[in-house]
């Protein structure tokens, strides 16, 4: 199974590293950061949040600059309180389960997980010595991700990508174990070690025939979800239900928010959604993984294109706002930080 694995993912550029994607790009980044005369040049883009949202940011702080509507309850969970403190609080948001539980500063979705009782919340938290975020479980049918940008003197912004999310799902044929159903499946068996980890207690059972299973929650590519490209969506009465909702949000500009929806339709009028994450410059145009719509070399032109638009707005706002530039070593050192602590959550992940 594991060579089966490896070799699918070879073949399907979809699943290959991170770092496929932008070591081709390295001679157009640098270039961009000379003729922005500042090799932290792009750290300008979203005022409001630390480093423009460069992967150091709080989550927590982030998401708290949405409005109150379109945002999930959640509390910040520190290292510094045990169980009974971190439960006392939870209550008191009025958060019930199941909930979702991650870190306040993530890597590629580790250790996002839905919580469906207090023993499992107990054992979460005792187990991950990092900050975490616990949020409600938004229960909306349907999951996509909108990258929006407004150069900061224009008034109308833009919507360059939509993501629609399809999570992994197999229907059970009344013979077949949950096991073998993900075997069998052509996308689900490249996550089996994952999944096993998820439903570990019902690999063995028998789904009923035509019983719809889905078998992750969590929106998240590495973790089987498929990114369907949905930009033949983009209108402009959903840019300008966005224009509406971004500008309550001051000095941010660039980047990709995670909604959980009702309808698009609903969507579209401003209703029945919930804002659940919002990216900065780390952000992706996700439809570029859709490799039915898109190419390997398409994926990288769009990219190219997200940064100039990224290059453009971070001088607009020095040169126009007089955002100052970061200055070097404390980047760096927080840079540092943040691959130490990638390498937590990493290990944490691996621990289950």
């Amino acid at each position: 199974m594991r060579s089966k694995s490896f070799f699918t993912k070879i073949i399907h550029w979809e699943h290959w590293p991170t770092f496929m994607f932008y070591i081709p790009l390295t001679p157009f980044f640098l270039y961009s950061g000379i003729k922005g005369k500042h090799p932290l040049c792009f750290l300008t883009a979203n005022p409001a949040i630390k480093y423009s949202g460069d992967g150091t940011e709080s989550k927590f702080e982030t998401i708290n600059l949405i409005p109150k509507k379109h945002k999930p309850i959640g509390v910040l969970i520190s290292t510094q309180e045990n169980f009974n403190e971190a439960f006392l609080k939870i209550e008191q948001a009025g958060i019930q389960f199941p909930l979702i539980a991650k870190p306040d500063i993530g890597f590629r979705g580790y250790l996002v997980k839905k919580i469906d009782s207090k023993k499992e919340l107990k054992t979460y938290i005792e187990k991950n010595t990092i900050d975490i975020i616990i949020q409600e479980f938004i229960d909306l049918p349907n999951e996509c991700g909108i990258f929006y940008h407004r150069i900061p003197d224009e008034d109308k912004g833009k919507i360059t990508s939509i993501t629609l999310k399809k999570f992994l799902t197999v229907t059970g044929n009344g013979t077949s174990s949950l096991s073998d159903l993900i075997l069998a499946d052509k996308r689900a068996f490249l996550y089996y070690d994952l999944l096993q980890n998820i439903h570990k207690e019902d690999m063995l059972s028998i789904p009923v025939k035509d019983m719809q299973i889905r078998l992750t929650v969590i929106g998240n590519h590495s973790k089987g979800t498929q990114f369907i490209n949905g930009n033949h969506l983009i209108t402009k009465d959903l840019e300008l239900m966005f224009d509406n909702l971004i500008k309550q949000i001051d000095r941010w500009y660039y980047g990709r928010l995670d909604i959980k929806y009702d309808t698009f339709e609903n969507l579209i009028q401003g209703k029945d959604f919930k804002i659940i994450e919002m990216n900065g410059i780390i952000s992706e145009p996700t439809h570029i993984y859709d490799p039915n719509k898109i190419t390997y070399f398409g994926a990288l032109k769009s990219i190219k294109e997200h940064w100039k638009i990224l290059f453009r707005i971070s001088k607009k706002n020095h040169d126009l706002f007089k955002i100052p530039y970061p200055k070097l070593k404390p980047y760096f050192k927080e840079l540092l930080w943040l691959k130490n602590h990638s390498k937590k959550l990493i290990r944490l992940n691996k621990l289950g």
